[in-house]
């Protein structure tokens, strides 16, 4: 019996590496029945259901903040083990090789750049608000979503570029079309926030669980 199926809630572990408010990223997994913890420490995570990385602010210091706590190499190690991993904004440009935010080398757990966005002068930079997302249906974190319909809530200013096209789970135009999701095994990652989607960021949360 799966973790979603038994009577004890799924546990996940949610990577508070000292940037940002995590409460409303906790509260949303809570209330589609997860357990969800705050850790501060790798050995922390030890026998989680899934490990949570949320992120917001600038990549300099989430790297460094990354590294001082250890949280690098745990995520690393934890992705390539192929266990249950989802990744949130920054939490999923942190996975490729470098940004350009601040000239920055990531944790290149995948081959790629971060790339700041070059759009037309009347798109405002951060792209902020909420968007359309494109998908894959048959994939079953989006069962009961509709591909290029739905739409989830984005703040950034850089996009990810992906060397490896078959990552790419979720798409999304702004400007001309970016990578808004990456998926490899059990590793899913988002650009958008699905804590601030409302019940459509809610949905990915609970199908989600569904396949811990």
């Amino acid at each position: 019996m799966n973790a979603s199926q038994s009577k004890t809630p799924p546990k996940l572990a949610v990577i508070d590496y000292g940037m940002g408010n995590l409460r409303s990223v906790v509260r949303a997994w809570e209330h589609v029945g997860a357990d969800a913890v705050l850790v501060t420490s790798p050995d922390q995570i030890v026998g989680a259901d899934a490990l949570i990385f949320p992120g917001q602010g600038a990549i300099v210091d989430a790297m460094r903040l990354l590294k001082e706590t250890g949280f690098d190499d745990a995520i690393r190690e934890w992705i390539a083990a192929d266990k249950p991993f989802f990744g949130i904004c920054l939490g999923l440009q942190a996975l490729f090789e470098h940004s350009e935010e601040g000239d920055t080398e990531a944790l290149g757990v995948f081959k790629g750049k971060v790339k700041r966005f070059q759009v037309d002068p009347s798109l405002k930079i951060p792209h902020m608000g909420w968007n359309a997302v494109s998908f894959d249906a048959e994939d079953p974190i989006v069962e009961g979503l509709v591909s290029g319909v739905d739409q989830f809530y984005f703040v950034h200013s850089y996009y990810i570029a992906p060397e490896d096209s078959s990552l790419t789970l979720f798409e999304t135009d702004y400007g001309g079309r970016f990578v808004s999701g990456i998926r490899c095994g059990n590793c899913y990652a988002t650009q958008f926030h699905p804590e601030k989607s409302q019940s459509k960021g809610l949905h990915l949360y609970r199908n989600f669980l569904k396949t811990l």
